[in-house]
């Protein structure tokens, strides 16, 4: 499925080279408020504003109105990224048999250690819950969440040919009427 817009959070695409510390770290500061040292400035990674005070996601910095704007409708202030697509989506799908949490882990499209953190946030956030036994649900703020993510990037409510690990399932094929031989001549 063709994405019709870019204005939403990405991880860096090199993320999975950091060491875990790092990456934890990167993790847990993103969107707290970085001011710029005396006498120097911070650009909006979007607009390209220099600023005194910007928030942060993963090394880019963005200002305070760009940062809102890139939050999608039933986020609920949190910041949504394809990889939470594919994790809210998941689930989603297979909600008649809730899947486990290292499957759903193994489909975001992230290295697994990135993705063991943001499903934890999305269960603190109440967007999943996950029972005894590794389990794991959407709940209704998820739903709302992942359909506000998906319109963002493809102006539509959430479809599984939206998600990195669809595979398209065999379509029926539809048979074609047999020629009957005629006895016409070619004109060519």
């Amino acid at each position: 499925m063709q994405k019709r817009s870019d204005f939403y959070f990405k991880y860096p695409p090199n993320i999975h080279e950091l060491d875990l510390a790092t990456m934890v770290n990167l993790f847990r500061t993103r969107g707290e408020p970085r001011k710029a040292a005396s006498g120097q400035y911070i650009a909006c990674a979007e607009s390209g504003v220099l600023l005194k005070e910007a928030k942060s996601w993963f090394g880019l910095h963005y200002s305070q109105k760009t940062w809102d704007n890139l939050l999608t409708k039933g986020s609920e202030g949190f910041p949504l990224t394809e990889v939470e697509l594919n994790i809210l989506g998941v689930v989603y799908i297979n909600d008649e048999e809730a899947p486990h949490r290292e499957y759903v882990e193994k489909q975001s499209g992230v290295a697994e250690k990135l993705a063991y953190l943001i499903v934890n946030d999305l269960r603190s956030f109440g967007f999943l819950d996950e029972d005894d036994s590794g389990f794991v649900r959407i709940t209704p703020r998820g739903e709302k969440a992942l359909h506000g993510i998906a319109r963002r990037i493809y102006e539509k409510r959430f479809m599984p040919e939206m998600l990195k690990t669809y595979t398209p399932v065999d379509e029926p094929k539809i048979e074609q009427a047999q020629k009957e031989d005629l006895d016409q001549t070619s004109l060519f």
